[in-house]
């Protein structure tokens, strides 16, 4: 076949804007599943260079864009190893139709593949799966030696020294030295449950959730020793549980909330934790609580490494998952999306409409009924009636739709509308505080879609039935109103925008590169700085118990730190701290509680809102310290030694939020 110069140039042209397959310098290159789906021309040049049937195996086809070669390239392992060698190259030169092969089948060292999901297309079944690995991989900067990883030999040599196998297409530790020993190793599992003195972190943040009611059921999967079990029951609820060690002999009993508590992650046996996983979720009725260990390395400390966890010197299996690789592997297994809240753990709805309203519960801030500000004779005589109509205004942002008001009949027998309900409310309140309630309730809604972006947007027909009628009333369309929250996901990734806006904020304390706020401040907020955050939580998790946020604008980054008795102690101590890094949504989380001299809080009141209870007390203390210079050096006093030898520097001692001279 003879080329043209303008019809190469053309097939070069169609390789470099291809957005299917894997672009280099000199070369595209397409898994043989997408072939149907490249440019027509691609095609046709592609058939052009069938001149064997020997190709009709191949799992790749390389177009080269220096000279007219078409190679086939063989990967017999392709869809089940994560990095499959190449065994046999057939290259095709379309202008002299000459032949070449390369045999790589008994090579030592031969050409392997990464990020397989390049080659392919987004709707081939795999994608996601081998999305994934590419970017746990990245997330240990295992793909950042591109010169080094193309070939078998020198990719396990930084397996090796990253002590890193793989399970499937998951990552997994390794330790070769260990090899004999583990395969002598007999797993102790039931050693892994542990005797508790409270309920688990997981039950306990699904009750302060409000997930059960007074006729919830519960059932724990691997109840170990039953300590949830025995005070869910406590608590009036129908409460059961099993457990392979402990409790072999109970029912498996299906139930609204079901708990997977710490169980995936203590199975060595990848198919038994799936099934697990599977086993629990077929017997939850609504809810389903996953958790599982995560961002704990232990292999410094002498373990001997096993499949894709560790063996703890108790002699029990710890599999510790990435917070995003937890997700996904939930995700994967039920084929849901799972809802984070908390480090490790995760929350499966069996219904879509409840997860959705679930979400959006998460951005529903807690209004203030506006104060009365008059009296008229009107509003008090029918005080009863306006009450439930203020209250739903002061929940919802609008008037109620039809049938959605409990006293509907009586309000409207002697008003007629809600609407004329409403006018005398306005005679005895502030229009303005309403029209805030509207304001915070439009934004709260913008922040819940441009959020769920990140997964699948709920259509409309899948929200729930209240949500509809506050995105008509607010936006006037369901479309409108996802074209807003568009719009503000799209500033979200531009870190001077987040920079003026923490900047120009009166609410927080402003540090060099970020602004901290105290939790009970973020519904006041810019809607772009919430969503920021959001960011953050909705993927991950916000950290249990954190009550300090910092907005990171010199690199995308949310911090949530937790200092106990905030607001008891004048200056409380740094315990636990989770940061996310948005780029990557890579989790690191720092503990403090055995620190000698952790960090301490100033400032108190610069993070919290003026309506803040403890405002004035704290605000009060910080003018005091100032007054007395015991701020000014603050690189001296940030840690709690610092702070204490300035204390005593000055003859001073802290009784309260107040200074006493000794």
């Amino acid at each position: 076949m003879f080329l043209t110069t303008d019809y190469f140039k053309e097939i070069i042209y169609c390789c470099k804007k291809s957005s299917i397959g894997k672009q280099l310098p000199t070369a595209l290159y397409v898994h043989v599943s997408a072939l149907d789906v490249l440019d027509l021309r691609l095609q046709e040049y592609e058939k052009n260079a069938r001149l064997t049937e020997e190709i009709e195996d191949a799992t790749i086809i390389k177009f080269s864009t220096d000279k007219p070669l078409v190679s086939y390239l063989f990967y017999p392992e392709f869809d089940h190893d994560p990095h499959p060698e190449l065994t046999l190259s057939i290259v095709i030169n379309l202008d002299t139709e000459k032949i070449s092969y390369w045999d790589y089948s008994k090579k030592k060292n031969p050409p392997i593949l990464h990020r397989k999901e390049t080659f392919i297309s987004p709707d081939n079944p795999n994608y996601e799966l081998f999305e994934h690995l590419t970017k746990m991989e990245e997330k240990l900067e295992l793909l950042t030696f591109n010169a080094s990883i193309g070939t078998k030999k020198e990719w396990q040599k930084i397996l090796n020294r990253k002590r890193i196998i793989f399970e499937g297409h998951y990552l997994a530790c390794s330790c070769p030295i260990f090899a004999k020993e583990v395969a002598t190793i007999q797993i102790e599992r039931h050693k892994a449950a542990i005797i508790r003195n409270s309920l688990s972190r997981p039950v306990r943040l699904a009750l302060d959730l409000l997930l059960f009611n007074q006729e919830t059921t519960f059932f724990d999967y691997g109840c170990g020793y039953g300590g949830d079990v025995e005070r869910i029951a406590e608590a009036g609820h129908k409460s059961k549980g099993w457990d392979p060690y402990y409790y072999p002999d109970n029912q498996k009993n299906i139930a609204d909330i079901v708990n997977l508590g710490y169980v995936i992650n203590v199975i060595e046996d990848v198919n038994e934790r799936r099934e697990a996983l599977f086993n629990a979720w077929e017997l939850t009725n609504k809810v389903l609580i996953v958790s599982a260990q995560v961002l704990i390395d232990d292999r410094d400390r002498g373990v001997i490494a096993y499949g894709d966890g560790i063996i703890t010197n108790r002699n029990t299996f710890q599999k510790y998952y990435e917070q995003e690789e937890l997700k996904f592997y939930i995700d994967q297994v039920l084929d849901v999306d799972s809802i984070p809240i908390s480090l490790g753990i995760y929350l499966v709805f069996r219904d879509d409409i409840e997860a959705q309203i679930f979400r959006a519960s998460r951005f529903h801030s807690r209004a203030k009924t506006p104060r009365l500000i008059t009296k008229v004779r009107r509003f008090e005589d029918y005080e009863h009636l306006l009450k439930p109509l203020m209250e739903f205004y002061t929940k919802r942002g609008r008037l109620p739709a039809k049938g959605e008001l409990k006293n509907e009949i009586e309000l409207k027998e002697e008003f007629r509308t809600f609407r004329q309900a409403f006018k005398v409310i306005l005679q005895v309140t502030q229009e303005d505080d309403w029209e805030m309630i509207t304001e915070k309730r439009r934004q709260e809604l913008l922040l819940y879609l441009a959020l769920s972006q990140f997964d699948r947007r709920p259509k409309m027909r899948e929200l729930a039935p209240e949500v509809k009628q506050d995105i008509k009333a607010l936006f006037g369309s369901y479309n409108s109103a996802c074209l807003m929250a568009d719009a503000i996901l799209y500033q979200v990734g531009n870190l001077e925008i987040i920079a003026q806006l923490c900047q120009k904020q009166t609410l927080g304390r402003k540090l060099k590169n970020s602004l901290l706020i105290h939790i009970s401040a973020l519904e006041n907020l810019e809607p772009l700085l919430r969503l920021y955050e959001g960011c953050a939580s909705r993927t991950v998790g916000r950290l249990e118990e954190a009550n300090v946020i910092q907005f990171s604008w010199r690199t995308p980054k949310i911090t949530y730190s937790f200092y106990p008795d905030f607001d008891e102690n004048p200056h409380p101590c740094l315990k636990t701290r989770m940061q996310i890094q948005l780029n990557n949504l890579r989790v690191h989380y720092s503990e403090y509680s055995e620190e000698e001299n952790p960090l301490v809080l100033h400032y108190k009141d610069s993070l919290v809102s003026p309506d803040y209870p403890l405002y004035e007390t704290f605000k009060k203390l910080t003018q005091k310290e100032q007054e007395l210079g015991l701020l000014d050096d603050y690189a001296k006093v940030n840690h709690l030694q610092g702070w204490l030898n300035c204390l005593e520097e000055h003859n001073l001692t802290l009784e309260g939020h107040e200074l006493k001279y000794n």
